[in-house]
């Protein structure tokens, strides 16, 4: 008698540690599903923004018809990819890339630089850069804590049963883009 209800103590307590394992797992892949929808919600404002830029800029960039096709062009590959976070990152990246291009190329024009509407635009997609840069570095860190946790041992034994793999991290795809800038005064 002793023996079958000490026998069934330890099920009961395998029992709890591979749901309490099983919950941390679920909510570890929940954390990192919901840090990727706080850079898609970033990424979305900034493919909004850029259609009201472009026509801003218009006007005043009329030999400039190449820079503005390519962040066109751009901005459409990035609201039309869907798939992996490596891809993502990496049309993102060279959105990023078409937008410094496109504000480098404004210097040229002090008319643009003046208008308020320009201005304001410019400021809005700096700060969503910003909010995107935050935002990656949030899903990166869950990505961490979940990858973290499918590998621990016993976790991985049942990540393993449970289909729970591991989360890419978002990258820098270009490597100019990890060079520390240029400054000169």
């Amino acid at each position: 008698m002793t023996t079958l209800l000490v026998l069934i103590v330890i099920v009961a307590v395998l029992v709890l540690i591979v749901i309490g394992i099983y919950n941390g797992l679920v909510r570890a892949r929940n954390e990192v599903k919901n840090a990727w929808s706080q850079i898609d919600v970033q990424l979305k404002r900034r493919h909004d923004l850029i259609p009201n830029l472009i026509e801003t800029v218009k006007g005043y960039m009329k030999h400039e018809a190449q820079t503005l096709e390519a962040v066109v062009k751009a901005r459409q590959q990035a609201v039309n990819v869907s798939g992996d976070v490596a891809a993502c990152a990496k049309i993102e990246g060279m959105l990023s890339q078409t937008l410094k291009s496109l504000f480098a190329v404004s210097e040229n024009y002090p008319d643009l630089k003046a208008n308020q509407n320009f201005l304001n635009l410019q400021e809005e997609i700096t700060s969503t850069e910003n909010k995107i840069g935050f935002s990656r570095q949030f899903y990166n860190d869950a990505v961490l804590k979940f990858n973290n946790r499918t590998m621990v041992f016993p976790n991985n034994i049942l990540a393993g049963m449970f289909n729970f793999t591991q989360e890419k991290y978002f990258e820098i795809e270009n490597p100019a883009d990890k060079e520390v800038p240029q400054v000169k005064f």
